[in-house]
């Protein structure tokens, strides 16, 4: 990874794809991204690892399916939300977003159980992000 600071602005500025997470840096065996997101990702859930979540710009919603039911979390700009291990959930952003997202590296997008993936999320562990 680049041993120098990193603008975020910048960053997001480089590409264009929507749900393709960069790796913007790593710390020890975590993988910072970013990504550009609209309208929906898929259900999914991540067995063995929590999903941190931070709006750089515009607003995410998650849906979560919990023990008590579904219910929707809401994240304007500046807010952060975690996923616990093993919760289905969905991002979305009807309006678009800038999200930041902070989890092991290799962990997929789509996580290690999830619906039929669409043609408009990219199922990866993140690109480089000069790639």
């Amino acid at each position: 990874m680049n041993n120098e600071p990193v603008s975020l602005a910048k960053a997001l500025a480089s590409f264009d794809a929507l749900w393709s997470p960069r790796i913007v840096t790593r710390v020890n065996d975590y993988d910072v991204r970013i990504a550009k997101v609209e309208g929906e990702h898929v259900w999914h859930a991540h067995d063995d690892t929590d999903e941190f979540f931070l709006v750089l710009e515009g607003e995410l919603r998650i849906s979560l399916r919990e023990a008590g039911g579904e219910r929707t979390v809401l994240l304007p700009r500046g807010a952060a939300f975690t996923v616990p291990r093993g919760t289905e959930h969905r991002p979305s952003a009807p309006s678009g977003a800038a999200i930041l997202m902070f989890e092991p590296t290799g962990t997929p997008t789509v996580g290690d159980r999830h619906e039929e993936v669409p043609d408009h999320v990219d199922a990866t562990t993140g690109h480089p992000l000069d790639g």
